[in-house]
């Protein structure tokens, strides 16, 4: 986890991952460059740069380890990519990321879509990663990332003893981090303050980030109930963008505008500027003329009263 000492929340900006593989136009390179670089001068002090996959699956991600060399010369920002299997894994590692999320589902039917392997051979893939970081990269994080916790468009419904026994497997496998994402949209904030209570109580600090999607429109009250949860890291995407190309109907990360204006007017710091989000922005729609952005703060404003955490009212 990336250092939080000026901040009370971590934001971890996933777009440049999550919202570009979702997309089908490629942003060329540069501007991909001039994004991140904005969203670094906006304060985002973990930036997930992009992953590790098939050049011809997400052709999108192709110039994703020129973007991990190019993000690792920005001050302050701590990178990181998705990396779905050890040969990912190991591309990331020489790129020089400073963390890897390696995507593993509780549902196996969308394992079988999203990464084409069973529970049994994304174990097999978990264990090789670690030992591989463990004796060459040993500076690097790796986070498990769960997905599919709160239900799966392809199985269905998915059991919380289930999600649980699977984050119990991946700290017994090395992990430094066990984070839940909602894949598919389908968390409530019951659901989500019952999960992430339990996975706070198992696994203690090893208990990672939240990472949800707004396609019911429960993305920001599910973030009010990870707080109260002891969550303290949320994913989140410029412009609310963002999905899993191998699970139907998944879309929508919470928008990083919404989540900081709420963060701050709550009066937790999160050490993120809404009027540098907003040129952070505009770069965005430049390199994705044609790509629809969200979000309620862009439109509306943060309003009079508005002020930032720490600043007097």
């Amino acid at each position: 986890m990336s250092n939080q000492k000026t901040s009370d929340i971590l934001i971890s900006e996933v777009g440049p991952r999550d919202r570009l593989q979702s997309v089908s136009t490629t942003m060329p390179t540069a501007h991909k460059k001039q994004w991140i670089r904005d969203l670094a001068a906006a304060g985002l002090r973990e930036i997930e740069v992009g992953s590790f996959v098939s050049h011809k699956l997400l052709p999108q991600m192709a110039d994703t380890g020129e973007i991990v060399a190019f993000a690792r010369t920005l001050p302050g920002v701590f990178v990181t990519a998705l990396a779905p299997n050890l040969h990912g894994a190991q591309d990331a590692f020489q790129a020089g990321v400073q963390k890897i999320t390696i995507p593993v589902s509780v549902s196996e039917p969308h394992s079988l879509a999203n990464v084409n392997k069973t529970h049994a051979q994304m174990f097999e893939q978990v264990r090789q990663i670690i030992a591989c970081r463990n004796a060459h990269y040993p500076a690097v994080l790796v986070e498990a990332g769960l997905s599919t916790v709160f239900g799966c468009t392809i199985q269905g419904v998915v059991e919380e003893d289930d999600v649980l026994r699977m984050a119990h497997t991946m700290a017994e496998l090395g992990v430094d981090e066990v984070g839940l994402a909602d894949t598919v949209g389908y968390a409530t904030p019951l659901q989500v303050h019952r999960l992430f209570t339990r996975l706070k109580h198992d696994l203690g600090e090893l208990a990672g980030s939240a990472h949800f999607h707004n396609t019911r429109g429960q993305g920001l009250a599910n973030v009010l109930t990870a707080l109260d949860a002891g969550v303290t890291t949320f994913d989140a995407s410029l412009g609310g963008i963002g999905g899993c190309p191998y699970a139907p109907g998944a879309s929508g990360n919470i928008v990083t505008e919404d989540l900081v204006y709420l963060l701050e007017s709550m009066g937790l710091r999160t050490g993120v500027s809404i009027e540098k989000l907003l040129v952070a922005r505009e770069t965005l729609k430049q390199g994705l003329p044609n790509e629809p952005l969200y979000g309620f703060i862009p439109d509306a404003g943060v309003g009079k009263n508005f002020h930032y955490a720490g600043e007097k009212a």
